[in-house]
């Protein structure tokens, strides 16, 4: 069985590896001859906790490759995933198809003999029939069949996620494209891992559908942690008696900046058009979009605030820069909402992350860049944590006080144990806590 990956992104990159790992030949295409390259030198483009390993495993095994030549390793293909960008349509929310069609086109001048050609790539209702409609209208003689096969995997966990998943969610038309999906995914029947078969649209807003409901459960324990600190109540405490009811779940019920990343912000947005299109009320889903920006400047407040709005000079230590830890991710990253407004205030930034300052700097201009969190800390006045990295979690006040001037302490993640900041002279400030005294 030969696999082509259209794409060599974070779903493409880690599903063809994966893929490769369960015993298939694998390809990963690109038109990007530097990404290619790099990846042929074991150069990795992405951080993701142990891919890098797993690439060379599979490399030095043969059954992984990387290629510029997209239309021969069509022609070879029994299966071809198309694992493109689909990034928002700047302006008005809408999914940017053109990478998926022109990949669809392609397949179509270069495509030889049966061929199950698989969207990967999260793509709005109706898209994957569409594919069908671009290949047979150039090629009319093309023997194929067109899949939805939607990915599902966390950043920081995807490698995990993929081969021990939840589920997977399969989307087709016919039972010779079921037993060749089924074939690619026996490693995981044998885990008796959940295989739902369902029609192509069906398969389509599954996906929209399971990131928006992340979302809106994200943004209700924002909510609820705002009310908390107006009442008095502990938000953990709150998130915990609910989150032991089964019909509601434990996860996604930590209070933070609001959620970023490259799928929650832009499949939100993408679903409230879809909904527009068709004429379908989404309230729920389009006030979560509106909420989550809002948020993110919600928080800078917090840091103005906690400064007592004198914040001309004053220095900042900003820990975590990705949108969420054990990635290299800066795609809508409260960071990038957060420190710009801070920097309209006066406030001079230092900024760590253990991973992402690389990333940062093609994003964020007028910062010193640190390389250790001691040195991010020399004399600052506050600090602020963004990303709740295992590292930032052990801070402790002695620490702290050997490289920082100030006493005030912004932890938008809730990562610090508040207990260890009693009778510290700090001033601890945390989402859904009272933040009102002198620890």
């Amino acid at each position: 069985m030969n696999i082509t990956m259209l794409g060599t992104g974070y779903v493409g990159l880690v599903s063809g590896t994966c893929f490769s790992e369960f015993g298939f030949n694998v390809c990963c295409v690109d038109k990007d001859k530097v990404k290619i390259n790099n990846l042929i030198n074991d150069i990795i483009p992405i951080y993701e906790p142990g891919l890098n390993n797993l690439v060379k495993k599979n490399k030095d095994a043969g059954r992984l490759s990387f290629s510029n030549d997209i239309n021969q390793n069509i022609k070879k293909a029994d299966i071809i995933f198309i694992a493109v960008g689909t990034p928002t349509r700047r302006g008005d929310g809408h999914a940017d198809l053109t990478y998926v069609y022109e990949a669809a086109e392609q397949i179509a001048e270069n495509i030889v003999g049966y061929t199950v050609i698989v969207t990967k790539s999260t793509v709005p209702v109706g898209t994957g029939l569409k594919v069908k409609e671009i290949i047979t209208k150039i090629n009319s003689n093309a023997l194929f069949d067109v899949v939805s096969n939607p990915e599902f995997l966390r950043e920081g966990n995807a490698i995990e996620d993929f081969m021990r998943p939840d589920r997977i969610i399969v989307g087709l038309e016919t039972e010779k494209a079921k037993d060749m999906i089924s074939s690619i995914y026996k490693p995981l029947y044998l885990i008796e891992t959940p295989i739902l078969f369902t029609d192509i649209n069906t398969a389509e807003l599954i996906k929209y559908s399971a990131n928006a409901f992340l979302a809106v459960k994200i943004s209700y324990i924002n909510q609820m942690s705002d009310l908390c600190e107006k009442v008095g109540a502990d938000v953990h405490d709150v998130a915990r008696g609910i989150g032991l009811d089964k019909r509601i779940g434990k996860k996604f019920l930590h209070p933070g900046p609001g959620y970023g990343g490259s799928c929650f912000p832009k499949d939100t947005s993408a679903l409230v058009q879809i909904a527009k299109e068709y004429n379908s009320n989404v309230s729920i889903v389009e006030t979560v979009v509106k909420y989550n920006q809002q948020r993110k400047l919600d928080m800078a407040e917090k840091v103005f605030e906690a400064l007592n709005n004198n914040c001309k000079n004053k220095k900042v230590s900003i820990l975590g820069l990705a949108f969420k830890p054990e990635t290299d991710d800066m795609r809508e990253s409260p960071a990038l909402d957060i420190i710009p407004r801070l920097q309209e205030k006066g406030i001079k930034i230092s900024a760590f992350d253990p991973v992402a300052v690389n990333e940062a700097k093609k994003l964020l201009q007028n910062i010193e860049f640190s390389s250790n969190i001691e040195d991010c800390l020399q004399d600052s006045d506050a600090l602020v944590i963004l990303t709740e990295w295992n590292e930032f979690r052990s801070l402790s006040a002695n620490h702290l006080k050997k490289y920082m001037k100030g006493n005030i302490l912004v932890d938008l993640r809730n990562a610090l144990n508040p207990d260890s900041f009693k009778n510290s002279g700090f001033h601890l400030i945390q989402l859904g806590r009272p933040n009102n005294i002198i620890q």
